[in-house]
């Protein structure tokens, strides 16, 4: 049998979950698919094997968007009663966006799972994202003309800030098995699952890139070399965000002030790396404005503004930025006018934040 097509073993389960073992609690997401269903299998497998194992809690968030949803939702229940781990199932209520579904249900989806972690105490969820998923998350960032931090991917590990629930954990154990393994694993234990047919559904754009990653891989562009490519970009960001810090360190040796505004010396700054100069102008940016974010775009056209002409002032996510002589300063706007006869020449541009989950 092809390894890409055995399944899941002890021993490797043991691996994949070894750092987890001094956990108090995990949320393990289990949508009922064959990923989760894996997930959940392997993990109750697991914590039998442990002396002191952390709790485990089951939870699937049924966003009522298919009929069948709720018969998933009650076949993973019944599963999670069989493997002895508790079970909640959370719905997602409210009217529903039509354009935007997948990326509003993907960020309902993490809003219900934080709030269920938080409400049994537990700071760490499960899911069960794939080599596959890390794959077609490479090739939909590529495509919407992310930067370097969009190409690395997703993380084994990452914190998921979340309103109101404290600071949730996600943890993707299976980031470098490929699917076809979790296949394997629940065929070879005689355990069903659900398959979502959006998944393969052409109005969604992960579902038409799913679609040509056969072709890719014909070309040599297939999964595993997709997730390559993002463990090398995510550490060439981890290069370039140690230079970042460093160069704030030497620009703003004070660090950022609480109120009021951050100065650069032109030269100084206009001296650094184009990319880590572009990064610190989106730090002060976002410390200053108050708006989160600017678009890497718009960063990126600022940027160039500055190298190419002075004086320059722009407003950019909530932030005046200025550039006169040998000071670069960063203060907040003023408050736009709601209405009037006369529109400033630096009128506030409106700042969106980037959608952080891709493949979350």
């Amino acid at each position: 049998m092809p390894i890409a097509e055995e399944p899941v073993g002890d021993d490797e389960a043991d691996a994949l979950l070894h750092g987890l073992s001094s956990l108090p609690g995990l949320v393990i997401a289990a949508s009922g698919g064959p990923d989760s269903t894996a997930l959940l299998v392997v993990v109750a497998r697991w914590v039998k094997r442990l002396r002191r194992p952390p709790k485990l809690f089951a939870v699937t968030v049924d966003h009522g968007l298919r009929p069948q949803s709720a018969r998933e939702a009650a076949m993973v229940k019944r599963l999670s009663r069989q493997l002895g781990v508790p079970h909640r199932t959370v719905r997602w209520s409210g009217k529903k966006p039509t354009s935007g579904l997948q990326e509003a249900a993907r960020a309902a989806r993490y809003r219900l799972l934080a709030e269920a972690a938080a409400g049994v105490g537990y700071a760490h969820v499960l899911t069960a994202h794939t080599l596959d998923d890390q794959a077609e998350t490479v090739l939909f960032r590529l495509a919407r003309g992310s930067g370097l931090t969009g190409l690395a991917g997703m993380a084994g590990a990452a914190p998921w800030p979340t309103a109101g629930s404290g600071e949730i954990f996600l943890l993707r154990p299976f980031l470098h098995l490929p699917k076809a393994r979790l296949v394997a694993t629940l065929r070879k234990a005689g355990i069903a699952y659900s398959e979502d047919p959006s998944n393969s559904d052409p109005r969604f754009t992960r579902a038409r890139l799913r679609a040509l990653m056969p072709a890719l891989a014909r070309e040599g562009l297939d999964a595993r070399g997709l997730s390559r490519l993002a463990t090398r970009m995510r550490r060439a960001e981890a290069a370039i965000e140690f230079a970042v810090e460093a160069a704030r360190a030497a620009l703003a040796p004070a660090g950022w002030p609480r109120q009021g505004p951050i100065v650069f010396e032109t030269d100084r700054f206009l001296d650094l790396p184009a990319e880590v100069g572009l990064r610190l102008l989106g730090q002060a940016i976002a410390h200053v404005g108050g708006q989160g974010p600017a678009e890497l775009g718009q960063l990126e056209g600022l940027y160039g503004a500055l190298r190419q002409s002075s004086p320059l002032r722009r407003t950019l996510a909530g932030t005046l930025i200025s550039l006169a002589g040998d000071r670069l300063t960063f203060e907040r706007a003023p408050a736009r006018r709601a209405s009037g006869p006369r529109r400033t020449p630096y009128a506030s541009q409106r700042s969106h934040t980037p959608n952080r989950q891709g493949a979350l």
